[in-house]
């Protein structure tokens, strides 16, 4: 896969490092002359222009690559790229960060974004699922079809236990798509018993969440 990352600071050569190692043919587009270190990432190509320019994603060819990933410090600048990925270049899928969680709510499709990444609110979420047991935790928002990976562990004392997956009666909208045990991660099948303990990742839209909850045998949070 072609994936194109604006913003070469510590973030972006991150995630440069990780695709190359996976063999994806990487283009890292940073502004600032100082951020440029061939060196760091010596198998990525590196372009130094703006990549919130329009000229400059035209001769960085940004049509040909199949993923951008917007991962300057500057939401503004991520968002702008964002927006023009998808409506000047036609890429298919545009994975953008989000520095200020205040902002989060501007990551969605109308500016071209398929994927935003919170740092600060996957952290939060991440302590919450490692001390939430019997509830629901959102990890991840997927913004372009308004749903969320979600995680759920079941408590030891579940009613679940013993019972094979095609009793979970998940509402139509979600959709299992990982049961984690211990070190082992399981790809769901009908007759795979579920135990006390199993973390579910669940692909859900928003609206039924609350039904993902009764299904797997959760309270429903409080109203105010």
């Amino acid at each position: 896969m072609r994936v194109a990352i604006a913003g070469a600071g510590a973030v972006g050569r991150s995630i440069a490092r990780e695709l190359v190692r996976s063999q994806h043919d990487v283009m890292l587009i940073e502004r600032k002359l100082e951020h440029i270190e061939h060196g760091s990432v010596p198998e990525a190509t590196w372009v130094h222009a703006d990549a919130c320019e329009l000229s400059s994603l035209e001769a960085a060819s940004l049509e040909s690559y199949e993923t951008v990933i917007a991962a300057t410090g500057d939401d503004k600048a991520n968002l702008v790229l964002s927006l023009l990925a998808k409506t000047e270049f036609g890429v298919s899928r545009v994975v953008a960060r989000v520095n200020d969680p205040r902002n989060e709510w501007l990551f969605d499709e109308s500016w071209g974004v398929d994927v935003a990444v919170s740092t600060p609110r996957m952290l939060a979420s991440l302590v919450e699922e490692a001390v939430s047991v019997g509830d629901l935790v959102r990890l991840m928002t997927l913004r372009q079809g308004q749903a969320n990976l979600v995680e759920v562990t079941l408590p030891d004392n579940t009613a679940l236990a013993g019972k094979p997956v095609r009793k979970l009666q998940v509402p139509r909208d979600a959709a299992l798509v990982t049961i984690l045990r211990g070190g082992r991660v399981i790809v769901p099948q009908p007759d795979d018993p579920l135990e006390g303990g199993d973390e579910l990742l669940f692909v859900a839209s928003v609206d039924v969440e609350d039904d993902l909850r009764a299904a797997v045998g959760l309270h429903l949070p409080q109203r105010n």
